[in-house]
């Protein structure tokens, strides 16, 4: 079902547009002039606008939605014998015109093709996204498509947005595709962990310091805003900051201006801020754990990103995207999920989520030697505790944290058996001298794990 913004100021056209809307399985969503449909631009596929209307016309508006979202198309209404109208509102970027009155046949194949067009038009800047942040975006889950679409939407807007969510649903993800589909995304694209950095070092990081600014502070240092200048500055647990440093931000979110440690220059930046927390920052707010005024400048549009046992669609995709990834990484052939295990692992609950997944199906293949991956792998191999991948519901064996120490060894030995192998081009006494072991040695753990030259 799409959502068709109808934009008319005479009641009996919109209604006529909203009928047609109807009998094709569509939904209206009604502006009566321009500024009801700007208020109204976030979750539409496509807009229908009268070109004629009091204040803003057709053309105007056609102006101020390709400012904010120029994948939208946009039909305007024209009256009869208006083709230079039309004509202009083209070369202005409107998808197309009809002529009122309209005829029912020929308005639903425009709003078909733009309705297609729209489509494409997402699907390939989700392309670009994806080449620019490295990574496939696998959700066809309905809440994660809900995401995706309003990420698409948001991206072209340059407004500072929340992301929220539990720890591991890829909420990092999430901000890197608003960077992606941004205009800023020539830019570059800088994240700063608010929970990493000690709270006396998170002004010093986030603002620089000049010279002097304090103990050891041997040589000016550009922070986190300077360095995000012209594209998009991420503020991983944004919930962390320091209070002490909540009141700068602040000024930087308001006035685009920071100041360095030690410094009395203010510095001009251009800085979309898109921060992430898995805290709920508006009761933090309420309690006085957090800024009330920085927790509104943060959360313009907050954005929710679904755990995963509220998208168990999703889980088969995923992991076979792990298993791909890992085995490249690893240099495992052929890898495979089968059935059975991929039916349990979408059956499972995933505390920790998409992280805890990955981290799974990275373990399975680190210790394969590549071809199918079953149940098996769910087995307790002697003397290893089991790994718990149950059905969602019933009680858990052990926790998927619960790894023998000797798993774990093994999977960092082959991945660095792997990376090794690779930097010398697969010359094992090249490989066994980096390693600080002999050559027979290597040739034992590579026939352990499998590995070839």
């Amino acid at each position: 079902m799409a959502r068709v913004l109808l934009v008319d100021d005479e009641p009996s056209m919109l209604f006529a547009l909203k009928a047609l809307l109807d009998t094709r399985g569509d939904e209206a969503v009604i502006a009566r002039d321009a500024t009801e449909a700007l208020a109204a631009l976030e979750r539409v596929d496509a807009v229908v606008s009268d070109f004629a209307m009091p204040g803003m016309d057709g053309l105007e508006l056609l102006g101020a939605i390709r400012e904010r979202d120029e994948s939208l198309p946009v039909v305007l209404l024209t009256a009869h014998g208006s083709e230079r109208i039309a004509v202009q509102a083209i070369r202005n970027g409107a998808y197309e015109y009809v002529t009122k009155p309209f005829d029912i046949d020929e308005m639903s194949t425009v709003l078909d093709r733009a309705l297609e067009t729209r489509a494409l038009r997402v699907q390939n800047r989700q392309l670009a996204a994806e080449r620019l942040i490295g990574r496939r975006i696998i959700g066809q889950s309905p809440a994660m498509q809900e995401l995706l679409g309003r990420v698409a939407r948001l991206a072209p807007k340059d407004i500072t947005v929340l992301v929220r969510g539990e720890t591991g649903t890829g909420k990092e993800m999430i901000a890197s595709l608003l960077h992606a589909q941004s205009r800023r995304a020539e830019g570059p694209l800088v994240q700063f962990n608010c929970a990493a950095i000690p709270s006396e070092l998170a002004e010093s990081e986030l603002f620089g310091h000049v010279r002097g600014a304090f103990t050891g502070a041997a040589q000016a240092r550009r922070g986190f805003f300077a360095r995000a200048d012209g594209g998009t500055l991420v503020l991983d647990e944004v919930g962390e900051l320091p209070g002490t440093v909540q009141a700068k931000l602040l000024r930087a979110l308001q006035d685009g201006e920071i100041q360095s440690v030690g410094s009395s220059r203010v510095e001009r930046v251009d800085v979309r801020v898109v921060a992430s927390t898995n805290r709920d920052l508006e009761a933090d707010a309420r309690a006085g754990r957090f800024r009330q005024d920085l927790y509104y400048r943060l959360a313009v549009v907050e954005l929710w990103v679904p755990p995963l046992r509220e998208r168990r669609g999703d889980i088969p995709a995923l992991a076979a995207e792990f298993a791909r990834r890992y085995a490249e990484r690893f240099e495992v052939r052929d890898v495979r999920l089968t059935p059975p295990l991929v039916e349990r692992l979408s059956r499972a609950d995933w505390p920790g989520n998409v992280r805890q997944l990955e981290n799974y199906v990275a373990r399975r293949v680190a210790l394969s030697r590549g071809g199918e991956i079953g149940l098996e792998a769910c087995s307790p191999s002697p003397g290893v505790p089991p790994m718990a991948v149950e059905p969602a519901g019933e009680p858990e064996s052990a926790s998927d944290d619960s790894l023998s120490l000797r798993e774990h060894l093994d999977a960092l030995e082959r991945s660095l058996l792997t990376r090794t192998l690779a930097a010398t081009s697969g010359n094992q006494s090249e490989a066994a001298r980096r390693l600080g072991i002999s050559r027979s040695a290597l040739i034992d753990r590579m026939h352990k794990y499998g590995l070839s030259s």
